[in-house]
This record gives structure tokens, sequence and C-alpha cells, in this order.
């Protein structure tokens, strides 16, 4: 049986039309009788006497002209439509004109009532051989093809359409419906039944359904995302349908809703003007290292620098993948401004890669901006953080003086002042290295730029925002009231070029970056500029929900700028320099020691402990308290 039915699957299409063409003309003789049967008007031995036998076969010949003019064995089963059903129609017409010519031709003329019989039974029985035909072959095919039993959540108009075209599929049946409209409920529809949402898991596994279908398109992503997710948590296969303007194109996908975001927005100040004429003095001709070139912001540091046009730029990163990406997207641009481009892999706790590397390129500048940023991640690997960010700094300062750079800059974070967590605690020790470098360095100008958080940078809210709208939500944000200043890219890396300008030597340069955001309320605005609404108690119908996930270890809820009140105005009004407290030279010393003894012998609470020492405010084993008390 099996090789039977594989061998009528695999007809070619020539042979399928063929058979086809076989049963239109066979189907002639059958209606014919019928007719004749019916109507009683021809003798019993009609068609086996007389002309009518050559009536018949007549008949039969114009039949096989009329289906194979009108290409109606062309017409695949599955596609049959109005269309297909037309056509039979109008050869079933024709075929009736045709036996009433020829039956007067032959002089055994019937009442005209049997030729319109005629027509009629033969337009039946041609449409009923269609229906048992794809009937026989989707059970032929359903035999050798195991099929995928699906459950389509939605009972609209979109659900019935596609439970329409998944009727012929081989492969695929649809067992039921399952809708959240009360009204559906409990009602057939397209021969399925359609049930509640909360049956689900009892039509699951009395009907075997292997995936559940989305149709629904109505409905927003999110909403579809939420329910597409409670169906996988019971181990179903979920895919949504879209809509129809979406496959035209007159409907943007989330996608196209969620971009372009302009960083500016999120401010709550205006962007402030910067002026390359400030950052580029120090710049024009010179040999330019940028530490930690591959990331965010330095990344725009190069870029920036290029528009400098500097002799050569040396971009220095750990990352492999972020190190191609900066050389592939800065290698045109270096180029047209005559500069020349040199890729560094390796670590800035590396003495002689950075020895060497600030020698053979002569560097005349450093602009250090390698950290580990994150705090969470910091927080739960502290010996990497503390070694990469004050080791680090602390060994690059030391080779660019001994190397005779002429400025050395270092890229701080607002989290450095007052820190309840290790990133901060950190950088904190690293503005301490450079302050004590500057002290001691007469032919080296060290000095730091400290600003908040960079929209636009990797972990920055506003990409997460998206991702989570992306997945349907919810948005998380750590704090109903937790705030944070914001700046974009540009005006950062701006910053530290003008800062790098400016400096005499043990600076801490701050932007005046206006007042704080709330991130909740930017978690709205990131929402409603996607086209989705805010689901709270005042909108329990909303798109998306802001859930409040509480504040990670060591995270505060306002962030500062400065440490002490005392700051002056530089070139820029918007920029500012202040002088603050700083570690003795033995304090310093004393503390790069025990932290390198403590990383050797990978010692993290005595790591910790020389952050505790040095660094005013910082308690490890307070590290949540604090940051809720603030």
């Amino acid at each position: 049986m099996q090789e039977l039915i594989r061998y009528f699957t695999s007809l070619s299409r020539q042979k399928k039309r063929a058979i086809l063409l076989g049963v239109d003309v066979a189907l002639v003789p059958l209606a014919y009788g019928f007719t004749l049967l019916v109507q009683q008007e021809a003798p019993a031995d009609y068609l086996s006497f007389g002309p009518g036998p050559l009536v018949l076969a007549l008949l039969m010949v114009v039949a096989a002209a009329i289906s194979t003019l009108m290409k109606i064995p062309n017409i695949r089963l599955k596609s049959y439509d109005i269309s297909g059903m037309g056509r039979i129609a109008a050869m079933s017409g024709a075929l009736a004109v045709v036996s009433a010519a020829l039956h007067q031709v032959a002089g055994t003329g019937l009442a005209a009532g049997s030729y319109v019989m005629f027509g009629i039974v033969y337009f039946l029985i041609a449409a009923a051989s269609r229906v048992v035909l794809l009937e026989v072959l989707s059970a032929m095919y359903r035999r050798i093809n195991p099929r995928c039993r699906v459950l389509i959540y939605g009972a609209g108009t979109t659900g019935t359409q596609l439970v329409q075209a998944l009727s012929a599929h081989e492969t695929i049946e649809a067992v039921a419906f399952v809708d959240d409209n009360t009204a559906l409920q409990g009602l057939t529809i397209s021969g399925l039944p359609v049930m509640r949402p909360t049956e689900i898991s009892r039509i699951v596994k009395e009907k075997q359904v292997d995936r559940v279908l989305l149709a629904m398109p109505s409905q927003s992503h999110p909403k579809q995302m939420q329910i597409a997710r409670r169906l996988e948590k019971s181990g179903l296969e979920v895919q949504a349908l879209p809509s129809f303007a979406q496959l035209i194109g007159e409907e943007k996908t989330l996608v196209e809703k969620l971009v372009p975001i302009m960083p500016s927005q999120f401010l709550g100040r205006k962007a402030f003007d910067r002026s390359l004429d400030f950052g580029c003095s120090h710049i024009v001709g010179r040999s330019v290292m940028v530490s930690g070139g591959g990331g965010s912001i330095g990344s725009e540091l190069c870029r920036q620098v290029l528009g400098c046009k500097p002799a050569k730029l040396v971009v220095f990163d750990l990352s492999e993948i972020a190190l191609y990406e900066a050389e592939r997207s800065l290698r045109l641009l270096a180029s047209e401004v005559g500069a020349e481009l040199v890729t560094i892999l390796g670590s800035v706790t590396e003495a002689r890669l950075v020895r060497r590397a600030l020698q053979d390129h002569k560097v005349d500048l450093v602009l250090h901006a390698a950290a580990y940023k994150h705090v969470p991640m910091v927080e739960q690997n502290p010996l990497v953080g503390l070694a990469n960010n004050v080791l680090g700094t602390w060994t690059l300062g030391r080779e660019a003086r001994e190397a005779g750079v002429e400025r050395f800059v270092l890229i701080s974070s607002d989290k450095a002042v007052r820190p309840t967590n290790v990133m901060g605690a950190s950088k904190r020790l690293a503005e301490f290295v450079v302050q004590d470098l500057a002290e001691r360095s007469p032919h080296t100008v060290f000095t730091m730029v400290r600003f908040g958080n960079v929209l636009g940078s990797s972990g920055s809210v506003v990409p997460l925002f998206q991702e989570q709208i992306l997945r349907g939500g919810p948005v998380t944000v750590t704090h109903r009231d937790v705030t944070r200043f914001f700046m974009t890219v540009e005006e950062a890396v701006s910053l530290v070029l003008m800062a790098g300008s400016f400096a005499r030597g043990g600076e801490v340069f701050v932007l005046d970056m206006g007042k704080t955001r709330r991130i909740w309320d930017m978690a709205r605005q990131v929402i409603e500029d996607a086209g989705y609404t805010v689901r709270d108690e005042n909108n329990p119908d909303g798109d998306i929900e802001i859930k409040d996930i509480g504040l990670r270890p060591g995270e505060k809820l306002h962030e500062e700028l400065l440490i002490g009140e005392g700051h002056v105005t530089t070139a820029h009004e918007k920029i500012f320099a202040a002088h603050e407290a700083k570690l003795s030279e033995i304090e310093v010393a004393s503390a790069i020691r025990s932290l390198r003894e403590a990383l050797a012998t990978g010692n993290e609470k005595a790591a910790l402990a020389v952050a505790e020492r040095f660094v005013e405010g910082y308690h490890p084993a307070m590290a949540l308290a604090a940051g809720n008390a603030n």
C-alpha cells in the first residue's frame, strides 16, 4: 500500500494532468447515462444500438478538446477556487449545447430539459470529483508524511483564513481555536471548536498539539509576546502571523518603530555646543594613543581624533573583535585625513607591551578609556575590575611618563564620587593614581575627565529598554526614584578632547550636565516613542509594564559629579575644573603595592580592603545598604 501511495504522489505534473483529463472525459458517459435514466426519454438499448454510441463518443471527444483548451487539468487540486469552478461550469454548458446539436443532427432529439439536466449533472459530478480527488490525495500525503497538529490562537478573520489555507496542506493540520473573546467561545468556526485559553493544557494533551499559531495581528506586539512567553513555558512551540499590512509593507514593524531615537532627546537639557577648535590644538600632526579604542566611547574618541588630523592614531584594545571593528570603520577616515592607523591587541596591565607601543610610535597624547565599567559585572568580579581599572591606569600612566608623553587624559566616571560599588571605587583609585603622577611628572601633563552615563554606549539604558520592548516587556528599572546624569557620546568625547587642551596638571574636569533624569520617566518615554502605552494601575489594558526590580548591590539612587564645592570655570562656559583632595605619594605607593599582592594571591577580601582603606565612603560589606540609603 505504501508503495502504491508513493507511486501516485511522485507522479510528474504531466501525468497528473493526463489523469485529470481522463477523469473529465470519463465523467461524460456517467452524466449522459444518468440523464437518460432519470428523464426516461430514450429506449433502454439507446446506448447499445443506433446513433447513441456515436453521439456519446463524439461528446467524449468534445469534452477532451474543451477541457484541454480551457486548461482545466492544469489547475492544481488544492488551488481550486471560484475561477476553477467557473471553468467547469462553462465546460458543462458547452457540452450541453454540443449534446443538443449532435442529437438534432442524428435525428434523435430529446426534450430541452434533458440537455440542461445533462449539463447540470456533469457540472456537479465534475466538481465533486475534484473534492474527492483532493481528499484522497491529502490522505495519501498524510500516510507518508507526519502531520504537524496546530492550535490557532485567535478565531477572527486572520484565524479563519489561516484554517482555509491549511485545509489543503499536506503536513499541517489545524485542530482547534482558542480565543479570549467570550462571545466566540463554544462556537464552531470553519469546522473547528473555539475554546477558552484556560483550556490550552487540556487541548494540547487531548489533541496532541505540536505548535500554537498566534493569528491576531491586530493585537500589539508586546501583548503577542506576553502570550507567546506564557505558552512557551508550557513547552509549546509558538509562531506569530504578521498582519497583511506588514506583509505588503504598509505597516511598520516593531524594529522600525524602535529606531532611530536621538539620544539628545533624553538629556533633559540643551546639548552643549562643542567646538573642535578647542580640542584639536594639541592633536594636529601628533601621535595619539586611545586605550580601549574599540569600545563605544573609545571608538568615538578615535573618530573625533582623526577629525583633528593627527599624524598617527594608535588604537589599543583587549578585545580582538572590538579592535577589528574599530580598524575596519576607521581605515577609510584615516586615509582621507592622511593619518597612519595602528592597531595593538593587548591589555594596559602588560607593562612591556605598553612600553613598546609608546616608544615605537612616539606617542604624544594618551587618551585612557580602557576600563571595566558595568557596575554589576565588576561587583561580581572585583579582582579583575581592580586590576584593569587601577593597575592598568598605573601601568599606562607610569610608562607614558617614562616615554616622554606630553599629555595623559584619564576618562573617569561620576560613580567615583563617594562610591558604593567596586567599579566606582576602582575609578576613584585610578584618579588618585593620576593625581599622584601629575605631582611627580614635570614633563607630562596628567589630567582626568569625569562625566555621567553616556547615552548609546554599551550597557546604556535606552538600548536595553528597546530590547525589552522587542521581547514584549516588561521594561525593568532598578527603582522608581533612581536618577542619573546623561550626556551623548559626542558630548563626552568633545569634553575629553577639550580637557586635554585646557589641562595644566592634576585637574578633574566635569561638564555642566544640568539636572538629572529620572530613569522611570525615560522608560515611559521609550515605550511611548515606540507607539505603545504603559500598563499600570491607571491603564491596566496598556501594552508594556514598567517593573521596579530593586537596586543592585552597590548601586546608588542618585549620582554626583563633584567631591566638595570648589570648582572653577574654564575657557568653555559648560566645563568646570576642580582641584580635589588626593592621597600622598606614600599612600598611593602603599595602595598599589597592597593591591598587587592581593591580586597575586587571588585574595579578594584583601583587594577590597585596599579600596575600603583609601576610598572615602566605600564599604564592601555595606555596598547594598549604602545604595539603598542614597
